[in-house]
């Protein structure tokens, strides 16, 4: 089974690419779902998160759970804060991702999508047998960006400091996947790519 890892910075269509890979029906790991599923109610992360963070939890429907956003007060803007929560929540989200290849291998897939936001900031690239970047040009990245909801300078600002900018990027891909000129551009790219393995 041949594994890609997909990746791009923030706002570079990276959803839209998964659900590309999703429509031709191979099955996507979706590492930032994993970590919402992790901080929800009930999760594995929920405790450890609380110990580290104390305040960062609350009670809600089905049980306790992370209050995000007070987990990104507390973290966002503090390096030592960050590596503490990725220490409690990066083996969680492998042992998630461990699951999901083990299944794909079972049903006798051809081919697996890693769907991971920092692929390449964590030497994710290791664990794949190659790397799709999608990138789109910075303006376009800003104004999809800034367009959510939430969403201030501040914040973004803090967010691409995280993250490996996107020319290192594309040199570190086997495949980037431009998405600033059109969906369906950008969908077609992803058939070749797709197209090429099966072959």
């Amino acid at each position: 089974m041949k594994v890609l890892g997909l990746t791009g910075g923030i706002g570079m269509g990276k959803s839209t690419a998964a659900a590309t890979f999703r429509r031709l029906r191979i099955p996507v790991f979706d590492a930032d779902a994993a970590v919402h599923r992790l901080q929800g109610p009930g999760g594995a992360a929920v405790r450890p998160i609380e110990a580290a963070f104390p305040g960062t939890t609350r009670e809600g429907p089905g049980g306790r759970q992370v209050d995000r956003e007070a987990l990104r007060a507390r973290a966002l803007g503090d390096p030592a804060a960050l590596k503490r929560l990725e220490r409690i929540v990066h083996p969680l989200v492998r042992g998630a991702e461990g699951a999901f290849l083990a299944a794909a291998r079972r049903r006798g897939e051809r081919i697996a999508v890693l769907d991971i936001p920092l692929l390449l900031e964590t030497g994710g690239e290791a664990r794949v047998d190659a790397v799709v970047v999608v990138s789109a040009p910075a303006a376009i990245q800003r104004a999809r960006v800034l367009r959510r909801g939430g969403m201030t300078e501040a914040r973004f600002a803090a967010i691409l400091a995280r993250q490996m900018p996107d020319a290192e990027k594309r040199r570190k891909a086997d495949h980037v996947v431009p998405t600033g000129l059109s969906r369906h551009a950008a969908q077609r790219h992803i058939r070749r790519i797709v197209r090429e393995l099966r072959q």
